[in-house]
This record gives C-alpha cells, sequence and structure tokens, in this order.
C-alpha cells in the first residue's frame, strides 16, 4: 500500500500500453537527463552508427525501467469509459 502523498513519475497512457510524459519534476529531470545523454551519444558517436544503436538501446531500457518503478502500474488501457 502506498501513501496518498505518494504521486507517479509518470502517468500511463490513456490509450494502450506504457506511460505518457512526465507528471511532475522527478519525472522531468529523469526524462531530461535521458535525453541529453542520447543527444550527447548521437555527437560522440555519429561515426559509429553499431555503437550509438546500443548506447541508445541501453539507455533506453533504464528509462523503462525507472518508469516502470516509478509510474503507474502498466496495464492495456482503452480510454475513458474502456472496454
Amino acid at each position: 500500500m502506498q501513501p496518498e502523498n505518494y504521486r507517479y513519475w509518470f502517468r500511463a497512457k490513456k490509450y494502450g500500453w506504457g506511460w505518457g510524459l512526465p507528471n511532475c519534476w522527478q519525472g522531468w529531470m529523469v526524462f531530461a537527463v535521458w535525453l541529453a545523454l542520447v543527444i550527447t551519444a548521437g555527437i560522440l558517436l555519429a561515426k559509429h552508427l553499431a555503437l550509438f544503436i546500443a548506447c541508445v538501446f541501453v539507455l533506453g531500457i533504464g528509462l523503462f525501467l525507472i518508469c516502470l518503478l516509478k509510474g503507474e502500474p502498466p496495464r492495456w488501457r482503452w480510454g475513458k469509459g474502456g472496454r
């Protein structure tokens, strides 16, 4: 059971499975750092496509794990009044 004042860093998407944009400053900070790391990897690894793809893959897994830990529980959503 989570306390009442607990806030998810990432809200679930309205439709489908996964998370949308961040919900609070902590989520925005995680997203900004992730984006900065992806951009930095793009600049530093511009001539090494395979290494860049591997780096983005690892960063994506990291963001996924943070969303899994700090976001709303994932499940398939059909929107308001769904099935």
